[in-house]
C-alpha cells in the first residue's frame, strides 16, 4: 500500500495495489473516489479535501474496515 498527498490540490490518494492499471472510477461522494482494475479489484482510493477529512493528511491514519459497505453499494 501507498499514500500519497498533494498539499497543493489538498489530494490524498491511497494505491492499494502497484502497477498500471485501467481502471474504472467509483464516486462515493464529491469527494472520495474508487478506483477498480479488471476483475472488480479495488487498486485505489482518492480523497478529495483531504486535510478536512484528516487531522494530517500528510500522515493520514488509514483505517480501511469500514469501506466495505460503501464499496458493496457502489
Amino acid at each position: 500500500m501507498q499514500i500519497d498527498y498533494d498539499k497543493q490540490a489538498d489530494a490524498l490518494y491511497i494505491r492499494l495495489l502497484p502497477g498500471e492499471h485501467q481502471c474504472r472510477v467509483v464516486r462515493l461522494t464529491d469527494d472520495i473516489a474508487l478506483d477498480f482494475a479488471e476483475g472488480e479489484k479495488l487498486v485505489g482510493i482518492e480523497v478529495l479535501g483531504a486535510s478536512r477529512l484528516f487531522a494530517r493528511p500528510d500522515s493520514p491514519e488509514v483505517e480501511l474496515r469500514h469501506l466495505l459497505p460503501l464499496v458493496e453499494a457502489a
